[in-house]
């Protein structure tokens, strides 16, 4: 795909440096429990703090059921980019039928400020 007549400039190119990249930071949390909800977003803040160059993606996958724990880390300062969960078409709908208004509403808040996307969005995501 990449030869000698395309990409002669870029950083990843050995004959130009061939910089290392961090393109992403990518926290897996199976559950996002109350007491260590936060410890992602300290991740972040580390990485952001200590980084040479540019900022990588910051983002947090799950599988929390629960949309006030994701909202804890998915809202608020923007050091985590976008929440992406394994199961969010099947979260929605449970939200839906069984939730509460105010569960909906953050649900609804949190996809539509683009806080929170379905898993097979991350690798596209990440190719911008």
């Amino acid at each position: 795909m990449v030869d000698d007549s395309v990409c002669l400039k870029t950083v990843l190119r050995k004959s130009n440096g061939g910089k290392d990249i961090l393109h992403a930071s990518i926290s897996s949390k199976w559950t996002i429990r109350s007491d260590r909800s936060q410890n992602s977003r300290t991740e972040a803040l580390n990485l952001i703090r200590n980084r040479k160059g540019h900022l990588p993606h910051i983002v947090v996958v799950t599988g929390e059921p629960l949309p006030s724990r994701i909202a804890s880390i998915s809202l608020g300062t923007g050091d985590i980019d976008c929440v992406y969960h394994f199961a969010l078409y099947e979260l929605i709908q449970a939200v839906n039928e069984f939730g509460n208004d105010d569960s909906i509403v953050l649900m609804q808040t949190m996809i539509n400020g683009k806080r929170l996307k379905d898993i097979s969005d991350l690798p596209l995501d990440l190719a911008v």
